[in-house]
């Protein structure tokens, strides 16, 4: 009986109240956990499932720390938290500065400001008790911060074979306990492994663009594939990006191929030390709500 995976979960605009039945199917289904990106407000739809829902576990994966003020975070995730009745985690995170910049933010140091942020949401008079705190992690620092202030951490677009190391920051009582250890996963099934592959490699090429995934990925054992992206990047061959990436690189980031590939990637990561893997479905033949069908197929 393979164990199953939590899931990530978007409300698109036009599509929020199919995306609620989408999110009651999971539960029914017997899914561990519904994780929220910031993509078209992650919060808010977790304040949403808290009433879609009923027992199943879900969060942010992630908010970044920047958008809102302190207390604006505190007063609503404290709402999450006692209206769902302890089912949420507040995933949290220091984005990436392009994003950032994007939207006018000027970040400041990663570790001081997400330190700095626990601290003031804690303090944050009269908002109610806070739901356990999830950092996204990367790199070693950071995780190390995780099990300092944090009752949890994720990933997004880990690489399988570098876990044991960036989990041997932790304690042994994180790895064992009930510190909550994720990653987010892109996940294209087809028994076509090269379509499905092609879909993930259009989906991490982007990740690739940022500075913090390529010094991590290099730390992962990756530095050709990064040197090729920096390459291309400096000579603005932004097309030739995904070409950088190997295979090798995108099956230890990512799960595709046949139904059987798919679930026996999961167990992979289970067994690499990632209690709540996160998958983040894609398909080649449509969009979330088809990938999702797609995925449910292979536990039916």
């Amino acid at each position: 009986m393979h164990q199953r995976p939590a899931l990530s979960l978007a409300a698109i605009p036009g599509r929020r109240q199919k995306t609620f039945e989408l999110a009651a199917q999971i539960e029914r289904r017997g899914f561990p956990g519904i994780y929220c990106p910031s993509l078209a407000d992650g919060l808010a739809l977790c304040e949403a499932l808290t009433f879609v829902t009923s027992e199943i576990e879900f969060g942010t994966s992630i908010t970044p720390i920047y958008t809102r003020q302190v207390q604006d975070f505190a007063n609503a995730a404290s709402f999450i938290h006692e209206a769902s009745n302890g089912r949420f985690r507040f995933g949290i995170g220091v984005s990436h500065a392009p994003a950032l910049e994007r939207l006018g933010i000027k970040a400041g140091k990663p570790l001081a400001d997400m330190r700095k942020f626990v601290t003031d949401l804690q303090a944050v008079p009269r908002a109610g008790q806070l739901p356990p705190l999830v950092l996204a992690t990367l790199r070693k620092k950071m995780i190390a911060l995780a099990e300092e202030i944090g009752d949890g951490m994720v990933f997004a677009n880990g690489a399988r074979s570098h876990m044991a190391a960036s989990l041997g920051v932790l304690s042994s009582a994180a790895r064992g306990g009930d510190f909550f250890i994720g990653n987010m996963i892109p996940t294209c099934i087809n028994e076509d492994r090269a379509a499905a592959a092609a879909v993930n490699r259009k989906t991490l090429t982007s990740y690739a663009m940022l500075p913090n995934y390529r010094n991590y990925w290099r730390e992962a054992g990756y530095e050709e594939e990064m040197d090729g992206v920096e390459a291309a990047i400096r000579a603005k061959e932004f097309d030739q990006v995904g070409a950088a990436l190997s295979d090798r690189w995108l099956a230890d980031t990512t799960l595709f191929g046949s139904a059987a590939e798919v679930r026996e990637g999961i167990e992979a990561w289970f067994d690499a030390g990632v209690k709540t893997p996160i998958i983040v479905p894609s398909s080649a033949n449509g969009g979330q709500f088809v990938a999702f069908e797609e995925f449910f197929a292979i536990w039916d």
